[in-house]
């Protein structure tokens, strides 16, 4: 992947990646899971089951969040009758290991592989889809980029579309002067050969990542079924809480289909 490895240095990391540690016990309907990655490294992720027959949701949450973090948020989607299963990177919540670019794409792979194996094995018999929040709109796109035979559908919050502007917001161009396109992050070169039905959901008023780049992922995706939500007022961080039913319903509607 072009431009992945850069990715990785160390003043790019220090902008773009604040792990969090976090520990959380098993709960009635919230399951810890291990997912090894490479080597003795694990990614740690909680399952919020819904019911065996309901939509399955791979979750990449955002930048400084954790995994235990969605216990409050996973209510919403039982709600809607939709299993959550959410996945931290290195370095993140109860996961081995310290987090970079290249890992955070390459890891996608085995998380995905071992949130299916974990779903199938466990007697969840519904749709398969996968789900990004702003950073995690990177490996969500990837995993829906390589396995969307496996898939349902793609869901991408908050995501950026160009790597070359995510490159530029973060104030490190000078760092890609001989790579044309970082391909590892680019959503914007994957995201128009995914062909599975796509959800795009942003904030009209994100100052983080802006709304254009929601748009432009849009435009871009090669799928015939796709579907978006723009909500007014809201920022980055912010969406659910602004419009509760409307985002929830858009999910909803989105894997029922």
């Amino acid at each position: 992947m072009q431009g992945l490895e850069t990715m990785d240095n160390p003043e790019i990391l220090r902008r773009l990646l604040f792990p969090r540690r976090a520990e959380a016990p098993d709960l009635p309907n919230a399951y810890n899971h291990f997912i090894p990655v490479e080597g003795s490294v694990s990614v740690g992720c909680r399952f919020y089951p819904a019911g065996s027959s309901c939509p399955c949701i791979l979750f990449f949450h955002g930048n400084g969040e954790t995994a235990p973090d969605y216990d409050d948020i996973a209510p919403y989607y039982r709600e809607r009758n939709l299993n959550l299963f959410v996945a931290d990177y290195r370095g993140y919540g109860m996961s081995g290991g310290s987090p970079t670019s290249s890992s955070i794409i390459r890891d996608a792979h085995p998380i995905f592989q071992g949130f299916v194996a974990f779903i199938r094995r466990s007697g969840f018999s519904g749709g398969l889809y996968v789900m990004g929040r702003s950073l995690g709109s990177a490996p969500a796109i990837e995993v829906a980029y390589s396995c969307q035979q496996q898939l349902k559908g793609l869901i991408v919050e908050s995501g950026f579309a160009s790597a070359q502007r995510q490159i530029e917001r973060l104030g490190v161009s000078q760092l890609f002067t001989n790579v044309e396109q970082p391909a590892g992050f680019g959503n914007d070169l994957k995201i128009k050969s995914i062909f599975i039905p796509t959800l795009i959901i942003h904030g009209e008023e994100d100052t983080i990542i802006p709304v254009s780049e929601g748009r432009s992922l849009y435009a871009l995706s090669g799928a015939e079924r796709k579907a978006l939500l723009f909500v007014p007022h809201a920022g980055h961080n912010d969406l659910l809480y602004r419009a509760p039913d409307q985002y929830m319903e858009s999910i909803a509607q989105f894997t029922q289909n």
